[in-house]
C-alpha cells in the first residue's frame, strides 16, 4: 500500500476539495447566462461544470464566441465579488486536516482555476489563508486558466520543487490530469463535484470518499 504521509508538500484544489462552493458558482453562472438570455435552472447540470475554466464552460457548453465568453466571465465575476464569495462553506473536517498538516510542518499550496485574487479573498474570509505557502490561480485577464498551467506556476514559486515529495489533491479530472502533466502524484476526492467514473478514468494514485478518509491518508492517523 502506498505511503501518502511521505509527501512534504500538498497541493490542494479549492472548489469541491476544500470548499463546497456550488451554491455561489451556480448562481453566478445563472446570472452571467441570463445576460445572454440563456435561462438554465438545472442545478445538478450546472454543478457538473464546477472545476473547468469559465471560458471552457461558456465556449464548449454554451457555444459562445471567445469575445462573448470574456463578457460572460465579467458578468460572473461581477456577482461573485458582490455575493458569491460568501455563498461558500468549507467542508467539515478541512480545518482539522490543514491544522494537522501544519503541525507536521508540511508545506501547503493552493492550486485553483479560480482567479488568484478571488481565491485569496475566500481563504481570508474563512480564515485559512495562513496555512498556505503559495496561493496560485488563474489570471483575471483569462490566462493561466488550465490546471496544468496553474500547477506549473505554483511549482515555480516553491524553493523545494522536487516532484517526488509533492502530491496534488483534487475532485475533477482536470486536477488529476494537470498533476500528471507536472509529474505529481495525485489523490482524487469523491465527495466533490466530479463523478466516480470521471475520477476513475483519469487514474489518480488513490480515490477517497470523505475528508476524514483524506485526513487519515495524509496525516497517518
Amino acid at each position: 500500500m502506498q505511503n501518502f504521509t511521505k509527501y512534504n508538500t500538498i497541493f490542494f484544489d479549492l472548489d469541491g476539495t476544500l470548499s463546497d462552493s456550488a451554491l455561489g458558482i451556480i448562481r453566478c453562472l445563472q446570472y452571467s447566462l441570463e445576460k445572454f438570455n440563456i435561462v438554465d435552472t438545472e442545478g445538478d447540470k450546472l454543478r457538473h461544470y464546477i472545476g473547468p475554466s469559465l471560458t471552457e464552460t461558456y465556449t464548449k457548453i454554451y457555444g459562445m464566441s471567445d469575445e462573448e465568453a470574456v463578457q460572460a466571465t465579467e458578468f460572473y465575476r461581477e456577482r461573485f465579488e458582490r455575493e458569491g464569495i460568501k455563498e461558500n462553506v468549507m467542508f467539515e473536517g478541512v480545518d482539522h486536516l490543514l491544522a494537522g498538516l501544519k503541525a507536521q510542518k508540511k508545506t501547503m499550496v493552493l492550486a485553483t482555476a479560480k482567479p488568484t485574487e478571488h481565491a485569496k479573498k475566500i481563504l481570508e474570509y474563512y480564515q485559512i489563508d495562513h496555512y498556505f505557502t503559495v496561493i496560485a490561480g488563474s489570471n483575471l485577464d483569462g490566462t493561466r486558466e488550465h490546471k496544468g498551467e496553474v500547477i506549473e506556476f505554483a511549482l515555480s514559486q516553491l524553493e523545494n520543487r522536487d516532484v517526488k515529495n509533492i502530491i496534488m489533491v483534487g475532485d475533477r479530472q482536470h486536477d488529476i490530469l494537470g498533476a500528471k502533466e507536472n509529474d505529481l502524484a495525485v489523490i482524487g476526492v469523491g465527495y466533490g463535484y466530479g463523478t466516480l467514473e470521471e475520477l476513475t478514468e483519469a487514474k489518480p494514485d488513490k480515490i477517497v470518499t470523505s475528508v476524514e478518509e483524506l485526513s487519515k491518508l495524509l496525516l497517518g492517523k
